[in-house]
């Protein structure tokens, strides 16, 4: 079965120019067949705050109303998704830009929130469904998908959607036509059991090992979410998830960097 890599590149990489250069050239170089998934930056919430649309956010999520899902459209699925487009070009990655909506793409729906202190939100979606039939054709045809974390459920509606999970997703899906690699690439060097010491990457982490950092409170929060998905992916047929450096990406693909997620 050939290699599909999916590599989901972060914010902090997105918003320095010179960072997300290389780090797009690299990916560039990748020899298998690939997809990638962005997120957004900090320029929507500039953007935003510009056009005079106050920003909530709650435990770093961001709260999307219809006036913010219309800036995250244009800054995720416009400006970030066709720049990242036209530089993997320049390298020689033959690429498409996409949303979920897109081939229907990716399909999702309206997050409900929890009772009883539930979070409104807005127009946030969590994935149901991937078409992994078309992202194997564009793939048949050597190009290159680059999905931006805008998705639609079906009925009209766009929805503002977490970038990491919809690289789990595509992933999980595309492990049926390949063996699939998922690479979470962002600024840091791995998961650190230190968050205050940037060289205390752990290489290995299985389900049970997880459970106990987390049961010791020694997982930085903004890395759960990010785990999560990494165990789901595993779980359900991903061959191999990594998270690490976007500087270091072909060390990632191998396993030779960063922290590798394992069942068990």
């Amino acid at each position: 079965m050939n290699q599909l890599v999916i590599v989901k590149i972060g914010g902090n990489i997105v918003d320095n120019d010179h960072t997300l250069q290389q780090f797009l050239k690299n990916f560039a170089a990748i020899k298998q067949a690939k997809i990638l998934v962005h997120g957004g930056g900090k320029l929507a919430t500039r953007l935003a705050e510009t056009m005079g649309i106050q920003q909530q956010m709650v435990e770093g999520r961001r709260i999307t109303d219809a006036e913010t899902l219309k800036v995250v459209t244009m800054v995720y699925a416009g400006y970030i998704n066709k720049n990242i487009v036209a530089q993997l070009q320049q390298y020689g990655a033959n690429s498409i830009g996409l949303t979920g909506a897109d081939a229907n793409a990716v399909l999702a729906h309206k997050r409900k929130g929890k009772m009883p202190d539930a979070i409104d939100y807005g127009f946030v979606g969590d994935i149901d469904q991937v078409n992994a039939d078309f992202f194997n054709k564009l793939i048949q045809q050597s190009l290159v998908p680059v999905v931006s974390p805008i998705t639609h459920d079906g009925k009209g509606q766009l929805l503002n959607t977490n970038a990491d999970t919809i690289a789990q997703s595509i992933a999980t899906a595309m492990s049926t036509f390949f063996e699939t690699i998922l690479v979470y690439s962002f600024e840091k060097k791995g998961v650190l059991l230190d968050i205050n010491n940037a060289d205390s990457v752990i290489p290995i982490i299985d389900s049970n090992y997880y459970q106990t950092l987390k049961a010791n409170q020694q997982i930085f929060a903004g890395m759960i979410p990010k785990l999560d998905n990494a165990f789901i992916a595993i779980e359900q047929g991903v061959a191999k998830v990594i998270i690490g450096n976007a500087a270091e990406l072909d060390q990632l693909i191998i396993g030779q960097a960063g922290t590798t997620i394992q069942n068990g």
